[in-house]
């Protein structure tokens, strides 16, 4: 085999996961290649909560719009707004925001390349060799290879890297998710849009199974569905709701779709040298599809755990990666699957789940656990008092 360029690790995906880990794995001194494919944008809402603005140093400039409530419209039209009291969630636009931290990975010494990832073989002595593709300056496509000691698979639900190496990676679970990025109207000009509130549609005519949006991002604005469901026309449900936001007319700027997953993988490793993370790793919170904050959490586990393995030369540390994130939110993403499941299923539960939404209990202890990423255990007698208002909307004895 002929020479090639060597790493210490090759990071294939240059999302929010794959860039955070590739920037802290350069920064403590490994050799990293960050490969990712050219045009890629993931569909995304776009929302990060002040934890992820402080965890990961994200400057005030790539926020555009700070969203100070959400409004939540059921089945039958009615509306709930859910104010943030002293505090806001960030949004920022994908194209923007990944292509920032793809850069400040190679600041922080990682090596850039766009590619497409072919796959994984080794070497006669048994390191990685990862091939791609990538396009010459004349247009035509060319093989490319490295060698790594590791490899971090964060190139997205159907991993590519995961299918390849880690056992049980093809079964991920997943819903399709569809947007359009829109040109914001001016303020005042559509009379239910408001730039500062997240609308998400819990009708079943939108979703099956899911949840539409309309995520205001300054300039321009997310509208968009998701669904399991096959064969539901995802972007007939994102027109419709355009229409609900009074949106139709407004100028469509690009349109994106891409697979989301809501269940994380029970093996993230091949227990030797290579990693799952982000999406990959299928870590994306259940009932509510966000994942900014999870994978870029979950590529800071990924960067530890690489570089524990790469110090000690002991495989089993990647598993620390998923023990990690199990310790830390493996209990939230349980409760928000059951929610799924269950306020989902039809348009009566939405309605009600719509209609617990305006107790000022809930309303209090949602903002605080997804504003700060925990489950907040302390005001016992508030989640007391919620447990029998739901108990109340389940069997049927409050308004809706």
């Amino acid at each position: 085999m002929s020479a090639c360029e060597e790493f210490d690790v090759v990071v294939v995906g240059g999302g929010p996961a794959g860039a955070t880990a590739a920037n802290d794995l350069a920064r403590v001194g490994h050799s990293v290649l960050l490969l990712d494919r050219a045009g890629r944008i993931k569909p995304c809402g776009g929302a990060i909560p002040p934890r992820a603005i402080r965890d990961f140093a994200i400057p005030d400039h790539l926020l555009k719009a700070k969203i100070s409530s959400a409004r939540m419209v059921s089945p039958s039209g009615k509306q709930v707004a859910m104010p943030i009291d002293n505090g806001f969630v960030g949004m920022v636009d994908r194209e923007e925001f990944d292509e920032w931290l793809r850069e400040r990975a190679a600041l922080g010494g990682a090596a850039r390349r766009k590619g497409v990832f072919s796959k994984i073989s080794r070497d006669p002595d048994g390191r990685l060799v990862v091939s791609y593709e990538t396009r010459a300056e004349g247009g035509e496509t060319v093989s490319g290879r490295v060698r790594a000691r590791f490899v971090v698979g964060a190139d997205g639900a159907l991993s590519a890297v995961g299918k390849q190496a880690v056992p049980g990676a093809d079964k991920l679970r997943y819903v399709f998710a569809y947007h359009e990025i829109v040109e914001a109207p001016p303020v005042g000009a559509v009379e239910d849009y408001d730039p500062r509130s997240c609308d998400i549609y819990y009708q079943g005519k939108l979703s099956p199974d899911f949840y539409a949006w309309v995520f205001p991002h300054g300039k321009t604005a997310s509208v968009g569905v998701g669904s399991a469901h096959k064969g539901f026309s995802l972007r007939n449900a994102t027109a419709e709701t355009r229409a609900a936001a009074g949106l139709t007319n407004a100028r469509t700027i690009r349109r994106e779709g891409a697979p989301i997953p809501m269940k994380p993988l029970k093996k993230w490793d091949n227990g030797r040298d290579v990693l799952l993370t982000g999406d990959a790793a299928g870590v994306v919170a259940p009932a509510s599809g966000e994942g900014i904050y999870y994978a870029m959490y979950t590529g800071r586990l990924a960067g530890e755990a690489v570089a524990e393995a790469l110090r000690t030369g002991d495989a089993r540390a990647l598993a620390t990666a998923r023990k990690r994130f199990q310790k830390a939110h493996g209990r939230v993403f349980w409760i928000l699957g059951m929610m799924q499941w269950f306020w989902y299923s039809s348009d009566k539960r939405r309605e009600s789940f719509v209609s617990i939404c305006r107790d000022p209990d809930v309303q209090r202890l949602t903002w605080d656990s997804y504003m700060n990423k925990e489950l907040v255990r302390r005001e016992p007698v508030a989640h007391v008092r919620i447990f029998f208002k739901d108990l109340a909307h389940l069997f049927g004895f409050a308004r809706a």
